[in-house]
């Protein structure tokens, strides 16, 4: 999902690692697709999990591939780079920004594989512990922290609050990791936090949950991907199938051994091995599904982030 904050340090690192990338060809290019470094742009969240333990599993060097990771706070800073073929992946990016920049015509989407689906409390409606709002029907009109506006945490809660029939809240845009003073102060009602801030904010700001974020009718609903471009996945097919597989086959070890997900949380996040024994993980498709990732965009038309159908199989890479 989207980012974690200090987004300047983000940027900076990020140019470090496009100065060396030269026009988008990359070192590791050997002519007619024949590219066998990857660079990818990664968040330091849950729903990148597939990407660190295909790399510490050595299942991309079992395809052949040297993949550089670089790690941002939000996949939208690296879409640029990744429009100007200045980085090859974005990992854990959230579709809902990259479907509206595909229909908006300023990046020509392609999705690698998945990264995770909705489980439940991987995201959570947080409240104060001593606070009025009692029911998810008390949320009408309250104030709400998400992370970025009109994005994926809206989207749901109003598909959420719609089937309860219950009246729209206001968002307001406050980063994962200010939320918990956010509702500490007053600044807002209630929280939209995702792992591992979910947990983070509930120990530290004594918040209790009010709902669970992935309830009915958004359960098992992708939210984040692997994605690239149409010039990288045509121009650079056997490495683009090549990161596919490796991905795969660590999203089918995260799906079966939730521990080694928490054993390489630590590693890339600033979750620590205590908090990853205990936060909610969300679910990691093996493979990408175009019907599932339809009901994403059927969403996003009905609340009015599209503007027209959308079809994912189209975008799937083979």
């Amino acid at each position: 999902m989207a980012g974690t904050g200090r987004p300047a340090a983000a940027l900076a690192a990020l140019a470090l690692l496009l100065a060396g990338c030269g026009d988008g060809e990359g070192s590791g290019s050997a002519g007619d697709g024949g590219r066998t470094e990857i660079r990818v742009a990664a968040l330091p969240l849950t729903d990148s999990a597939a990407l660190y333990l295909a790399r510490d599993r050595g299942l991309f060097k079992k395809e052949g591939l040297s993949v550089r990771i670089q790690p941002v706070q939000q996949s939208i800073q690296a879409l640029p780079a990744l429009s100007k073929g200045q980085v090859d992946v974005i990992a854990s990016a959230n579709y809902v920004t990259f479907l509206q920049a595909d229909e908006q015509g300023t990046l020509d989407l392609r999705i690698l594989a998945e990264g995770v689906r909705t489980a439940p409390h991987m995201m959570d409606v947080l409240v104060p512990r001593d606070s009025g709002i009692r029911s998810v029907a008390d949320l009408a009109g309250k104030k709400i922290a998400v992370n970025i506006l009109n994005n994926i945490q809206s989207l749901t809660l109003n598909a959420i609050l719609d089937r309860q029939g219950v009246g729209r809240p206001v968002y307001r845009q406050i980063a994962f990791p200010q939320m918990g003073p956010a509702l500490e102060r007053n600044q807002v009602d209630a929280v939209h936090a995702v792992e591992p801030f979910d947990s983070a904010i509930q120990g530290q700001s004594k918040a209790t949950v009010l709902l669970d974020g992935a309830t009915a009718p958004v359960r098992s609903l992708p939210i984040s991907g692997y994605v690239t471009t149409g010039k990288f996945a045509t121009g650079h097919a056997k490495a683009a199938a090549a990161f596919r597989r490796a991905i795969e086959a660590a999203s089918k070890l995260a799906s079966a051994d939730p521990s080694a997900v928490r054993a390489e949380l630590p590693k890339y996040t600033k979750v620590t091995a205590d908090q990853a024994r205990t936060i909610h993980l969300p679910s990691y498709p093996a493979t990408a599904d175009a019907a599932q990732l339809r009901r994403l965009t059927v969403l996003m038309k009905e609340q009015g982030l599209l503007k027209k159908n959308i079809d994912p199989a189209a975008l799937l890479v083979k």
